[in-house]
């Protein structure tokens, strides 16, 4: 009889170490361990809760920094302020070092005046008077222009010129004494501010320089010469060399030059237009063109 309680205290010591025991959280595992002459132990592993996947970062966002200009600017808006004729536009930012916006940069032009850029240097560098240079320029003198062009070589300037700088679209014009007919493109005329800003005698620099920041509202042909660039630009800095001419096959107005805080910005909108426009009327549409890049300038 010994051995009957003893086998029923055994049954009964198990039972109520079984209800002691809590049942597993969820989640967790239960593992039953075994010992000789002990009730049975449940030992609680907690398993690792499955992990979501890690959300994809978002790509930066491309939109303009607070404080900064937009360059997002509409390449094709701007040729339709130009309408029936051609417009191309080069704003080169010196302090980035970058064009921030280009159209048809490399399109072909008469460039009327603005060949005087390239007619300073090389009567600079031959010791012209740097007075004549500078009337030349600040009011678009033909007159000027056509004496330099004639003692310094003519056609002879556009070709030295545009190898020393590495102009590849311009081109001395076929009749040699007609230097308003001279080829040039927007890129090229970049170009030549850059040379003008960065790399000549600080000479040189300061007679061309003096001279575009003074330019005359009119020209000595009594042709206003505030379009573009002044006219757009309000209050900030600015130094141009303006270009017209009338009227084989159409009317041009080109607007160029630096402007912003130590000549940051390179401006140059060449158009091409109806023979039918007015310089008034031609003006007003380059002026637009360059309103039209104001957001892409960081002095406004």
């Amino acid at each position: 009889m010994s051995g009957v309680f003893l086998l029923v205290g055994l049954c009964l010591g198990a039972i109520i170490a079984m209800l002691l025991v809590p049942p597993a959280r969820p989640g967790s595992e239960a593992i039953a361990v075994a010992a000789s002459g002990a009730s049975e132990v449940t030992v609680d592993v907690e398993s690792a809760p499955a992990e979501s996947p890690a959300p994809t970062p978002s790509p930066p966002s491309k939109s303009a920094e607070p404080g900064k200009p937009s360059t997002d600017i509409d390449t094709k808006a701007l040729a339709e302020l130009v309408d029936g004729g051609q417009v191309s536009v080069v704003l080169y930012d010196r302090t980035a070092k970058k064009s921030t916006v280009s159209l048809k940069s490399e399109r072909s032009y008469t460039s009327a005046s603005l060949v005087k850029l390239l007619i300073a240097l090389e009567a600079l560098q031959a010791g012209a008077p740097p007075s004549s240079v500078q009337r030349m320029l600040s009011a678009s003198d033909d007159d000027i222009a056509s004496r330099l062009w004639t003692a310094y070589g003519g056609p002879a300037i556009v070709t030295r010129w545009a190898l020393k700088i590495g102009l590849g679209g311009t081109h001395p014009p076929e009749d040699p004494g007609r230097w308003g007919d001279t080829r040039i493109t927007a890129a090229d005329i970049v170009k030549i501010y850059r040379y003008v800003l960065d790399q000549v005698s600080a000479g040189t620099r300061t007679t061309i320089m003096r001279a575009l920041s003074g330019a005359t509202e009119s020209g000595s042909d009594g042709i206003r010469q505030y379009f573009g660039v002044p006219d757009a630009v309000g209050s900030l800095p600015w130094s141009i060399k303006q270009g017209w001419a009338c009227c084989r096959g159409s009317r041009i107005l080109h607007s160029s030059g630096v402007l912003g805080k130590d000549n940051r910005y390179i401006v140059v909108v060449l158009t091409s237009q109806p023979t039918s426009t007015t310089y008034a009327s031609g003006g007003k549409r380059v002026t637009d063109v360059v309103k039209a890049l104001l957001p892409a300038i960081d002095d406004m």
